[in-house]
Parts: structure tokens; sequence; C-alpha cells
């Protein structure tokens, strides 16, 4: 199913004349350098074609003669490679020789006889070139060392074609297609892609872009050991897969997987991609559009924010997408694909493929699950902006690759699936707000969301947890948060801001864990606190008094042992809302800050 859908997304790029998708036998590489070459095959300049827009140049893809995978032996490509085959010299390499003698030997055989000017002075060149040559030679010079084991291709010194690389003159075309057929195994077989009779490949192209993969490239499909195979099959012929189906998948995805394509995010240790099956091309591509803004909203253009809005709301009032959009089509079919590295394989962490107003439906239901006043961001967050939360928090700053691998993949297929949030990651948020004390505003929304999904699927016959601050809701849980949160402010107005450390950042663990133990010290510590507000601000300490009252009346007249951790995301909810709450009587005088992460914009 996977490879079927990016073989039929392959053909669709192929009609496409902007989508840069390299035709049946070439692929896109990277590509550092080209030596230009004179009639005779003498070097007549080295050109840096690098991008040099950044901070730091980056190799330029092209379009070039299809790469494979080299095992242990020496093969070549056609018409480019790295410096030790083109040139005999490496920083690494420790077999140049043989390298450059493959490259040699297959140009010869290959272009022997050809009457194209170009190809002719390639043979010329290889017939006179020497590694010794790059040290001396002035075109090479300026270069040196940072063209050590990149990859170069050539160019022709010919005023009418200097714009051409050797690779893409037609009689060099002519001659890689001669040498691409002749290369197909004589193994033919029924592809299971395409179900059609053809040459079966041995090997598939390699995957590269996937973060953490490794950097030469990995593979989806691949049997290298006796244990992966069976009834004495080897390597590609345990899955017998046609080599234009092989190449039309992997360049597909590798066209998904550059570093510019906006159809690629990353969610933890996995990298997802997505794509559009539709009748026509225009509404495929607006369906991928729409999918980048609820996949990864940008705050920074209010233009894409107000669209995703609207997508948002057609959707929660069950209007079609078309009557906001034309472009857009409702059945247009969706594919999401999450990959996650595993060593010189990848592994698919999930797959989910529905219409576009299924996925729009049930990422509507995902943020208003979500949806907490005041709310914490300024756009709907995107899904590794949540995941986040879920790893340790360092002066307010998480890291990608902290957030646990599994978590996330089953986070991500539920919220694409519309499923159950994963039970393990309300215990992974809840273990970290106790571990860091960083209660910002994602986390609690998190926990919002996991108990408020719960609650609508029927899991747990209980009310959703509130949107806002509910007064009138006596969720022990909730109360108890309310009441922390409370009691945090008055220590904050008693004492003022030069805190070294608040009640939260000492109690907030054992405090929605184990309410009776500690709530008691406390309120006693809390009536210190409000005798000294009550000097400077009589009218503030009232309000506090009666706020600390209400709360308690609602809890009954004893505090629970323990919290479950339903509850205990109860607590979290209601600690944000009594935080975040507007105060009902300031001091004429401001002599305290809320330093707390409960309301901040992330």
């Amino acid at each position: 199913m996977i490879l079927s859908a990016l073989n039929s997304y392959y053909q669709r790029l192929l009609l496409d004349s902007d989508s840069g998708i390299s035709p049946p036998g070439y692929s896109q590489e990277k590509i550092s350098y080209a030596i230009v070459l004179g009639s005779d095959g003498a070097v007549v300049d080295v050109m840096d074609i690098r991008d040099t827009s950044g901070k730091k140049p980056t190799p330029k893809s092209l379009s070039v003669p299809a790469s494979f995978k080299r095992t242990v032996g020496v093969k070549s490509f056609f018409l480019w490679d790295k410096t030790s085959y083109a040139l005999g010299v490496s920083a690494n390499s420790k077999r140049c020789e043989q390298e450059h003698a493959a490259f040699r030997l297959l140009h010869e055989q290959s272009l022997a006889g050809t009457e194209d000017p170009g190809l002719k002075a390639l043979l010329a060149f290889l017939e006179t070139w020497t590694p010794e040559q790059f040290q001396k030679h002035p075109a090479f010079v300026p270069h040196r060392e940072a063209m050590l084991d990149a990859n170069i291709v050539f160019r022709f010194d010919d005023f009418a074609d200097k714009h051409q690389y050797l690779h893409q003159r037609p009689a060099a075309d002519q001659a890689w297609s001669k040498l691409f057929d002749g290369d197909a195994e004589d193994r033919q077989g029924i592809c299971l892609v395409t179900g059609e009779r053809a040459p079966l490949a041995r090997l598939h192209p390699s995957i590269k872009g996937v973060r953490g993969a490794q950097s030469s490239g990995a593979s989806i499909v691949s049997f290298n050991l006796e244990s992966f195979t069976s009834y004495g099959k080897e390597q590609g012929e345990n899955a017998p897969i046609s080599e234009q189906a092989a190449f039309a998948y992997t360049t597909a995805l590798n066209h998904l997987l550059r570093r510019e394509s906006r159809q690629q995010i990353q969610i933890g240790d996995a990298t997802v991609v997505f794509w559009a099956q539709a009748t026509d091309a225009d509404q495929a591509e607006n369906a991928e559009s729409l999918l980048s803004l609820f996949f990864d909203p940008r705050d920074e253009d209010p233009r894409e924010i107000q669209k995703l809005r609207d997508a948002l709301d057609q959707v929660r009032q069950g209007l079609p997408l078309q009557a906001l959009d034309p472009g857009l089509n409702d059945g247009t079919h969706i594919f999401v694909l999450g990959i996650s590295p595993n060593a010189a394989r990848l592994s698919i962490r999930f797959w989910e493929t529905q219409t576009l107003a299924t996925f729009a439906a049930r990422l509507a239901r995902h943020f208003d699950d979500l949806r907490l006043e005041p709310s914490p961001w300024r756009a709907p967050p995107a899904i590794w902006r949540l995941l986040l939360a879920c790893a340790p928090s360092r002066d307010g700053r998480s890291k990608n690759e902290d957030v646990p691998p599994f978590l996330a993949g089953e986070t991500t297929r539920a919220i694409l699936a519309g499923t159950p949030y994963p039970r393990s990651l309300l215990g992974t948020i809840l273990m970290r707000l106790r571990a860091d004390g960083h209660i910002s505003g994602t986390r609690v929304a998190l926990c919002k969301a996991i108990l408020a999904r719960d609650a609508r699927l029927g899991n747990i016959n209980k009310e959703p947890p509130p949107v806002s601050l509910d007064s009138t809701n006596t969720n022990p849980g909730y109360l108890l948060g309310r009441l922390f949160s409370t009691l945090e402010r008055v220590q904050g107005d008693a004492l003022g801001p030069q805190i070294n450390a608040t009640i939260r950042d000492r109690y907030y663990g054992a405090a929605s864990a184990t309410p009776a133990i500690v709530f008691p010290l406390l309120l006693r510590n809390a009536q210190n606190h409000l005798s000294r507000v009550r000097k400077d601000n009589p009218g503030r300490a009232v309000n506090l008094e009666k706020e600390i009252g209400e709360i308690i009346d609602a809890l009954g007249t004893t505090f629970p042992r323990s919290l479950r951790m339903e509850a205990q995301g109860h607590f979290a909810i209601g600690y944000y809302h009594q935080k975040t709450k507007p105060r009902s009587a300031r001091p004429d005088t401001q002599t305290t800050t809320d330093n707390d992460s409960a309301g901040e914009n992330e």
C-alpha cells in the first residue's frame, strides 16, 4: 500500500514540469563542483557551483544519471561521482587507485566510438589525467581541501553549450540509456506494486533525508541476511518489485524528504511526510497546502493562521471545505507516513490514509480537545510543539531528541486516527510537571485534551474538564489545583517578587499526589502570609480569604489521601485556570509579579 501510493505520486510529479522530479534513470544528487574541459581534454576551469546564500556553502541538487548502492565492491557512477572515483584523490578512501580505474574503464567502454565533442573531451581527459596533477594544476589550487570527496560533474568548454553539463547532452543521454537498460537484471517476475511482469530490482535505491538515519541513505525494503530470506531467494526476490517501481517510490520519497519541502515535519524521532491524490493536480496541491497548515501552523504569518482558522470553523459547522475554497475537494485522498531511523534501515512509525474531509474533522476535534482559556498560543499548535512538553525542560526549553520516540508515534497516530491519546502521555506529562516544575500552558492543555477526549469517547464516565475557570466545578483534583494556586498567590502577595522558592517549587508534586499530607501545612503557612497582606492591603486579604473559604467548602471536611492520575490532570488544569485568573482587587501599589510560566505564550 505504501509503495503503491508513492509510485502513484511519482507518476503525478512526472507530469508536472515544475516539480523538479528526476525522470526514470536519473536521480537528484548533491553536486559541489563542475570541471570544465577543453576539446583536447585539458582542464580549463574548476567551478564551485555550491549555494553560498546561507551561512555555509551547500551542494547544489542536480538531476544526474541515477546512483545506486555501493557495497564493498568498486563501481562507478556515470558522468559524475566523488573525487576518489572521478579524479583518484580523496581525504578518506584508501583505494583511490582502484576507484579511479573503475571510473575510467566504465567511460572508455560506454563512450567508445562517440562522435560528440564533449564526450570525446572527457575520454581525452581520462587518458591524460593523473592524480598527481590535483595538487599542482592552477585550476584546482583554490579548491583543493574543500573539494576532496565532494561530488563533481563535467562541462565542455564550448561557447554554444557552456551552460550544459556533459550528462545533459543528447549523446550522453543515449549512452546512459543503453548502459542503464543493459544493467537491468535478467530476473523477471510479477511486480508487487504494479502487478506487471518486469525486471526485478535486486537492491532498491537509498532513501535520504530521514533525520538520524545514515547520511549515505537507508532502506525500507532490503534483505541482506539469511534469516531475512525464504525459499532460497536472494535479496530483492523475497519481495519482488520491478526496477521501475523501486525507482519511482524511492524518487518520490526522496522528493518529499528534501530539506526545503513543506510536505515534511519532524515529530519526535519520526520524519513525517504527507501528500495527496486527486483527479485534478491543482486540487491535490491545494490539499497539501492546507495540510501543511494543519500539521505545522506558522504563527508568524497572520494570513496563514487566518486561513487555518477559517478551515477549522468550516469543519466545526459541518460545511464542506469546497464552500470555503473552490480549489479544495473534500474527497481528495490524503496519505501520511511517519518514518524512523533504524541503523541502515527505516522503520514505519505510522501510516494513515483518509480523505481530506476526514483528516480535517479529526484535526479540528484535536484542536477542540486542546482548547484552553486563556489560550497559551497565538495559533493552533503544531504536533511537534505539543510533544516537546513531554521532554525535560531546561530553562523553559526542550529538545526534540528528548521526546520519547514511541510516545511521539502513538500520539501522532491517535491525532490522525481520532482515537484516544495513549495513556502513557498523561503519565509522562505529570512526571515532567513534578520533575522540573515547569507548568506551561502547553502541558496543561495536553492534560485537558487527554481527559476531554476520554470523556467524549466514553472511556471515562465523567464530565470533561472545563475550558476556562469554572467556579462551580466540584472535581476534587480541580478544586485542589485552584486552592494550591490561590495559596501560592497569597505567598507572593505577602513576600513580594524576591522569593527564592515558591510553594510551587517545593510542594507541587506532593500536593498533586498526596494532598492530605501537604495542604494542612500550606494552610497554616497561609495564615501567616495573610496577616502580612492584611497590613498592606486589607481589601486584597479579604478577597483571598473568601476565595480560599469557597474552595475549601466545596472540597468538604477532609482532604483526599491521594489523587489518581486523572485527578492529577484535573489538578494541573485547576491550577492553570486559577493562576491566570485576573486579580479581583489589586494593591494600590503593585509590588508583586506572577513569576510563572502557566500563562505564557509558547
